[in-house]
């Protein structure tokens, strides 16, 4: 009995240390934490005027985790900007995000993790993903089924048989939205696979740069099944395709030539995207527009050694269109002074720590550790081991009394 109690009395004592060698504040995979104030949040401006929606498939459900991808403030359905920032303009888009191309710092978003149809924007996608894989003087020749997309969509003019540059398939996609340049360079950067591994590299690229709820069906962004992205992931990938000088180069061609073919003359092509020839700074970026996704819009601009980018989706026309909402939102976002800022776009690299929760996540308003304690994990570990050491040997030494003590009881009094 009285090894029992004293079995009893070490148990108790370790079952109570957690309590007091674990950091107040901490739990399982979070650090010690100290409070931070939250930005308020307000609902996102209703659609103006509305317009009726053809009905759209049902997003997929979010891992709530995907939700918190660029720190805590950036999980919510309605707005959230710098505590105080001025209230940024009315706009149609169901969901927008405005961010420091440079430093990746998100200064505002209404819905930036809310699912979305990207239209032609999809495109960007395409670039991030086949860019780097093609040669920009490698000479192509397009096929029948190069042409096979939706009749009355954006398209280029290239002809069956025609032979281009890669390059000015380039052109074609992000001046003239062109869905039939969009094929070509899919099937181009898809390898054995054609088109079908094209669309396979884009939702590689898109899961690699960490946007974790976009998903490709088609090239183009013409509407396929499961297609979908968000304000958020359409800033990473944006952010993606803005760090190499081609794109660069080709988002901010206002004019290009399109060549002659046998039995087709040459032509000029312009960019469709008004922000780079009536914004101040422009660098250009991208247009969408599909029934079921409404307008869509990407675009960038350098003012006071700040680049911006502004990513918008589910737009109406009226009474703004989609550049001129973008260029609104670009406006309140030079506004506000230099570090503001409610989140992170997270870097290639960074998507494993970022996807695990808030904590991980880079971005500004997350929780600040306050003295990086050890892990709960580890304080577990010390803890089973400690009492393995202790109670090992009381265990043995239990054994051991209550063998003796039964052995004394059989063996015969010697003096009986």
């Amino acid at each position: 009995m009285r090894w029992g109690r004293l079995l009893l009395t070490v148990a108790t004592v370790l079952l109570t240390l957690p309590a007091v060698i674990i950091p107040t504040g901490a739990s399982a995979g979070q650090p010690g934490t100290r409070p931070v104030a939250r930005t308020p949040y307000r609902a996102c401006p209703a659609p103006t005027p509305p317009v009726p929606r053809p009905s759209r498939p049902a997003a997929p459900t979010p891992d709530s985790r995907q939700r918190q991808v660029g720190g805590p403030e950036l999980d919510t359905a309605g707005l959230v900007i710098p505590a105080d920032a001025p209230t940024p303009p009315e706009v149609t888009a169901t969901s927008w995000l405005v961010a420091d191309l440079d430093t990746g710092t998100v200064l505002g978003a209404c819905g930036p993790h809310e699912y979305a149809v990207p239209a032609s924007t999809q495109k960007l996608l395409l670039a991030a993903a086949v860019l780097p894989r093609l040669d920009p003087a490698q000479v192509v020749e397009v096929t029948e089924s190069d042409l096979d997309f939706e009749p009355g969509s954006s398209a280029v003019g290239l002809v069956r048989g025609g032979r281009y540059t890669v390059e000015t398939l380039w052109l074609g996609l992000l001046l003239n939205s062109g869905n039939d340049a969009a094929n070509v360079l899919a099937r181009l950067g898809g390898g054995p696979a054609g088109q079908a591994g094209g669309v396979a590299a884009m939702n590689a690229e898109a899961r690699a740069l960490g946007a974790l709820q976009t998903h490709a069906a088609t090239p183009s962004g013409l509407d396929g099944p499961g297609q979908y992205t968000s304000a958020y992931d359409l800033a990473l990938i944006a952010r993606a395709c803005f760090a190499r000088e081609d794109f660069r180069r080709y988002a901010a061609t206002r004019v290009a030539h399109v060549p002659a073919q046998p039995g087709a003359k040459g032509f000029p092509i312009w960019n469709d995207n008004q922000l780079l020839h009536r914004y101040p700074g422009a660098l250009g970026g991208k247009t969408g527009y599909t029934d079921l996704a409404r307008h869509s819009f990407v675009g960038a601009a350098r003012r006071d050694g700040r680049t911006l980018l502004v990513t918008l989706l589910g737009a109406e026309s009226q009474p703004l269109a989609g550049w001129q909402q973008g260029a609104a939102l670009l406006d309140w976002g030079f506004a506000l002074p230099a570090g503001a800022g409610v989140g992170q776009l997270v870097a290639r690299g960074q998507l494993d720590a970022a996807s695990r929760g808030p904590s991980h996540a880079a971005g500004a308003g997350a929780a600040e550790p306050v003295n990086n304690p050890p892990s709960p994990g580890l304080w577990l570990l010390f803890l089973v081991g400690g009492a393995a050491i202790v109670a090992v040997p009381l265990v043995v030494l239990w054994i051991r009394q209550r063998m003796r003590s039964r052995a004394s009881a059989t063996t015969p009094d010697p003096e009986r």
